[in-house]
């Protein structure tokens, strides 16, 4: 049985470890999950991939002869976004107020973690009989890309689950699927001339202008997704030129696009250098991150299964999708059915004065912890 006291004490507990990330100072933390999972006699093994940041993976095994093919993973991170200023409160103490718990990664993602953590530990008291094995992931790295966390974990085999359960989200949110994401640098070559005589050479920046100005304009061809906005192009930074008298001989932009399900990038990206190539010849395009889009049906067992387990309660887990980029993404390539969900609060995540609702936290445990039980009958 949950135990709500302890699940609250234990939230606050995982805020006050300092894990932001960068510069990647999870250690500590992980060492405090290390010995709670451990203290639970289940199986737990460390895995790092960079120095000092090992990711936990505690197992609880199922007693049916196929435990670890159909196994469901819980996967939060502990690592948080910096702190920064101009918190009015301890941003490491975990204070309580109005129903509210306080502090950086209350809402992402250790609120979720803790979820996770009273829910193996539960499972264990309430010595539970489950035919599947339940797995947590405490994985280190998802602010930064998740290159020393999740994406090794899948890409070595090391975790091999029939499900995916990724706790990081807010207000029971059942997330299906989200946008793929291609991120670019674009470069413009100029030519360089004196200002005064600017008709001599060829100004990279008014290129790039024109380029980013066809770029806002183009209206991709997709099919209308139920659950997320059309396509969108943000251009993040840009730089260029050397001095007010010159003409600018380069000019870089970086490019944010966003493509739903049923788009490839590779016409994605086809169609950024026509349109590039439209304005000049003189450029180059590189690819800084390429992510596919992911989803998986509402209707498939495992979604239909937390939505009617929620319903069960008087939850509300409303079926939706992300406009950005979750770790979701990486279990596609696997063929693993996942979806997300979590208990933080709505708007809060990397923001000054951070904080999650006690109540959801305590709902959000007791879903989970049923959902695993409903889930293993089928």
């Amino acid at each position: 049985m949950i135990n709500d006291k302890r699940l609250i004490k234990l939230t606050q507990k995982v805020i006050s470890y300092n894990s932001e990330n960068p510069p990647g100072n999870e250690l500590a933390l992980s060492k405090f999950i290390e010995q709670d999972m451990r203290s639970l006699g289940v199986e737990v093994k460390l895995y790092t991939f960079e120095k000092n940041r090992p990711n936990i993976v505690a197992t609880l095994k199922g007693k049916g002869p196929n435990a670890a093919r159909n196994s469901m993973l819980l996967t939060p991170h502990f690592d948080t976004v910096p702190i920064g200023g101009g918190w009015k409160f301890d941003p490491l103490g975990g204070q309580i107020k109005g129903g509210k718990i306080y502090g950086r990664g209350a809402s992402d993602d250790k609120g979720n973690l803790a979820c996770c953590m009273e829910v193996m530990r539960s499972l264990v008291e309430d010595k539970v009989s489950l035919r599947n094995d339940v797995i947590m992931a405490a994985t280190v790295d998802e602010e930064t890309g998740s290159k020393a966390g999740i994406i090794p974990l899948l890409e070595k085999k090391i975790l091999k689950p029939g499900y995916g359960l990724i706790v990081d989200s807010d207000e029971f949110y059942t997330i299906i699927c989200q946008k793929g994401l291609l991120h670019t640098r674009i470069q413009i070559f100029g030519k360089k001339a004196h200002g005064a005589y600017n008709w001599r050479g060829v100004n990279a920046i008014e290129q790039a202008s024109e380029v980013i100005k066809r770029l806002k304009a183009h209206k991709f061809k997709f099919k209308k997704h139920a659950y997320l906005r059309p396509p969108t192009m943000n251009i993040g930074t840009i730089r260029g030129g050397d001095k007010v008298n010159m003409v600018a001989d380069f000019c870089e932009f970086s490019l944010d696009t966003r493509y739903v399900p049923g788009m490839k990038s590779s016409e994605v990206l086809a169609q950024i250098k026509a349109i590039v190539k439209s304005v000049t010849p003189k450029f180059k395009i590189i690819i800084d991150d390429l992510q596919q889009p992911y989803e998986i049906a509402p209707d498939h067992p495992f979604v239909k299964t937390y939505v009617n387990t929620a319903k069960k309660m008087k939850i509300h887990a409303e079926v939706k999708g992300s406009e950005g980029a979750t770790v979701i993404t990486f279990f596609k390539k696997h063929g693993i059915p996942a979806f997300a969900t979590g208990y933080g609060n709505k708007g809060t995540a990397h923001t000054t004065d951070e904080f999650a609702r006690v109540s959801t936290l305590i709902k959000g445990a007791k879903l989970m912890e049923r959902f695993i039980k409903d889930f293993d009958k089928i």
